[in-house]
């Protein structure tokens, strides 16, 4: 599928036509696997990225890769020890 949105002139003249479509490309898998609504995977692909590269992104923009609370992990702690 193909989206297209219209930006104003003075923003496109600021960097070339690809690098724009990359950014946005990144931003919006950044955005979409911030908030889980695509796998770790899916969001790679669609920054057109390998999982390294994305999740090097992940960590420049202060993404987290993982999202556990505080009650999970003391959970999971927790069924360790009782091991």
């Amino acid at each position: 599928m193909q989206i297209a949105i219209n930006l104003p002139n003075d923003f496109v003249v600021l960097q070339p036509i690809n690098e724009i479509e990359h950014d946005m490309r990144l931003s919006y898998a950044l955005w979409l696997f911030k908030n889980a609504k695509v796998t770790l995977s899916k969001a790679a692909e669609l920054a057109a990225l390998d999982i390294y590269d994305f999740l090097a992104e992940c960590k420049k923009n202060e993404v987290p890769v993982i999202n556990v609370s505080k009650e999970e992990l003391l959970g999971e702690l927790a069924s360790m020890n009782a091991l």
